[in-house]
């Protein structure tokens, strides 16, 4: 058994990972909020877009971004360590392939994420131990609201985070549409869709198909822009409203895509009952969620489950549940699972239809 200098012993982990490797990565992983601070102020400064023309000194962006160049000139050193940028022989830095993600006109653009978590979400974090003892999130702790309360008078943060959901949705949308299938439907309700970004890819793949968007007030303009920079505004009805008072009814198809896993079981109950209230015979419910392993392993993908279900704790005390759980929320609710689809990264889609 290898022993520490201070002559306490160090195990080998279970998968047999050397001592010495393990406390590096153990250290790695307790300061990994440098990443995440560090690539936020990236995206904020749009460091990426302003390289985006080609490479540039640091005193150069320091002018054009406001900054200290000494201290930007840091930042930049530490963002080519990510692989994100990347120092010239001449001391210039350029954009390196990774990089071009945080540019705000990528097609997969995850700036508005970036964001998000380093700046609007990063606060919750900082008190998991508060949600872990409570069971309440960290959001609630701090201001006494519950849910979306916190971006519906703040327009700046609104923005961010509809076009960080934009962000995540994006990566998934197309393969959804395909794997779906739309083929017998007519019509398709986004229930909680945000800006759209799931239901104008939908639209855009299946032109027989006619969406209406279904959200809050404070995702409407920006949902607006959305079907039209795709094209599809003659087929996509905008409505605005709460999924915890009514749900549009009449369609052929309707979508819950990351809406679940918000919410505690009794607000998911009620989201269920009105999407079944609102469903007419044969119509059909599909459900996008991280689903949870009844055990977690290392993979990137378990990892993945894990970070989004403390996220959910922390910032609205909602939760990722396992597939026996979210058939008991649909069955509760008078739906049944029909079947489910492959997984798209680490998203399933579950088809639920209502129980006869």
């Amino acid at each position: 058994m290898p022993v520490s200098t201070s002559g306490m012993a160090i195990r080998t982990n279970a998968t047999n990972v050397p001592a010495d490797a393990a406390m590096g990565r153990l250290l790695e992983q307790i300061g990994a909020s440098w990443m995440t601070q560090a690539i936020s102020v990236a995206a904020e400064l749009r460091l990426a877009d302003l390289l985006a023309t080609g490479p540039r000194a640091a005193e150069a962006l320091g002018r054009e971004t406001q900054c200290d160049p000494a201290a930007l000139h840091r930042l930049l050193r530490a963002l080519t360590s990510l692989e994100l940028f990347v120092e010239q022989d001449d001391g210039a830095f350029a954009l390196a392939p990774a990089g071009t993600l945080l540019c705000a006109d990528s097609p997969q653009s995850v700036r508005s994420w970036a964001i998000w978590c380093g700046k609007y979400h990063w606060p919750v974090w900082a008190n998991l131990l508060g949600s872990v003892r409570s069971g309440i999130s960290a959001r609630e702790l701090a201001t006494g609201r519950q849910g979306y309360a916190h971006i519906e008078g703040d327009q700046e943060g609104a923005a961010i985070f509809n076009g960080a959901m934009v962000a995540i949705t994006r990566l998934i949308a197309d393969e959804l549409a395909r794997v779906v299938d739309f083929s017998t439907a007519r019509s398709v309700v986004d229930v909680g869709g945000g800006h759209g970004e799931l239901l104008t890819v939908i639209l855009s793949a299946h032109p027989h198909l006619r969406g209406t968007l279904f959200d809050l007030p404070h995702a409407m303009s920006g949902a607006a822009a959305l079907a039209g920079q795709a094209g599809v505004s003659d087929r996509c009805e905008l409505a605005s409203g709460s999924f915890f008072e009514a749900i549009p009814a009449g369609a052929d198809i309707y979508l819950l895509k990351s809406i679940l896993h918000n919410w505690d079981d009794t607000q998911c109950g009620v989201i269920l009952q009105h999407c079944r209230r609102a469903m007419p015979d044969g119509a059909r419910l599909i459900v996008v969620e991280r689903v949870m392993p009844r055990r977690l392993s290392a993979s990137a993908v378990d990892r993945a489950v894990a970070r989004s279900d403390l996220n959910m704790l922390v910032g609205l005390a909602g939760r990722e549940r396992t597939m026996d759980e979210l058939a008991s929320l649909l069955a509760n609710a008078g739906l049944r699972v029909a079947r489910t689809g492959a997984a798209v990264r680490e998203f399933t889609a579950i088809e639920a239809m209502p129980l006869r």
